[in-house]
């Protein structure tokens, strides 16, 4: 059997040079494909900026079409190059399926922050307490929710327990209630201490008149009568008017002789009679 090497050289020449056009061409591709994704990235995110759009779903969006239209450049570049684009997207897929299921929490958080941006429980600044944990909304990621405390500290919470766990929003609503409880003796006139309590709240113009404020005796403690105080305002005005009652009634209370009384325990003493 001859073997024509001119033939065989000719061949490989041939091939050789038909691979590197179509290589160059899927380089070429992907390097003007990528300057078009980036470009039609940044586009987007002026489009955000412009309108008043949700800002956790900018996040969200944003990085979701960018990795997507990403992943179909290089595919299609592939099959420019003159790869089987079937086995690519086969071992993709088992690819993926083999980091999906070593990430199953990460996907199963990822999956929270869907819900999360679909649901809408909370949005960004919204002051939530969840998983132990109380802050206002910094952001929404994909797979975390960042909260900072009252005091400054950054939380980074992750989202599948969030989404699926229970959750206190404070922001929800434009009204809340202030709950309060002050104590007076048992020897103090529970009228006095009740009406000086209502004009402090009267003065107060954070507080609505609607509902009405509540005032009532809540318990006979072993050592007080405990009043309970209740009234309604913006959910802004809670922790101010909660605090200045504290101070107010204290020194309203001290002003007209009506005492705070602390735990105390009465201990009576007999004289033991000597046995004969």
């Amino acid at each position: 059997m001859d073997i024509d090497l001119q033939q065989i050289t000719q061949d490989i020449s041939e091939t050789g040079t038909t691979f590197g056009l179509k290589l160059l061409t899927a380089l070429v591709a992907l390097w003007l494909g990528w300057k078009v994704v980036n470009f039609l990235s940044r586009s987007l995110r002026r489009w955000f900026d412009k309108t008043d759009f949700d800002e956790a779903l900018e996040t969200f969006i944003h990085s979701l079409v960018s990795m997507a239209l990403k992943v179909i450049l290089v595919i299609t570049c592939a099959s420019i190059a003159g790869f089987p684009t079937t086995s690519f997207v086969a071992i993709l897929g088992a690819a993926g399926l083999a980091i999906g299921m070593a990430l199953s929490g990460t996907l199963q958080n990822f999956a929270g922050g869907v819900l999360i941006l679909i649901l809408k429980p909370f949005k960004v600044g919204d002051f939530i307490e969840t998983q132990g944990h109380s802050g206002k909304v910094r952001s929404i990621q994909i797979c975390n929710t960042v909260i900072n405390t009252g005091d400054n500290k950054r939380i980074i919470l992750p989202n599948g327990p969030v989404a699926t766990g229970s959750l206190i929003n404070y922001s929800a609503e434009d009204k809340r209630r202030v709950d309060m409880l002050f104590s007076i003796g048992y020897n103090d006139d529970i009228d006095q201490a009740k009406g000086i309590i209502l004009k402090l709240i009267e003065a107060d113009s954070r507080v609505d008149n609607e509902p009405e404020p509540f005032i009532a005796v809540k318990e006979l403690a072993d050592s007080s009568v405990n009043i309970v105080v209740r009234v309604w305002s913006d959910a802004g005005d809670y922790w101010g008017i909660f605090y200045d009652m504290q101070e107010n009634v204290k020194k309203a209370f001290d002003a007209n002789g009506i005492s705070i009384p602390y735990p105390q325990s009465d201990v009576h003493m007999h004289e033991a009679k000597p046995t004969s």
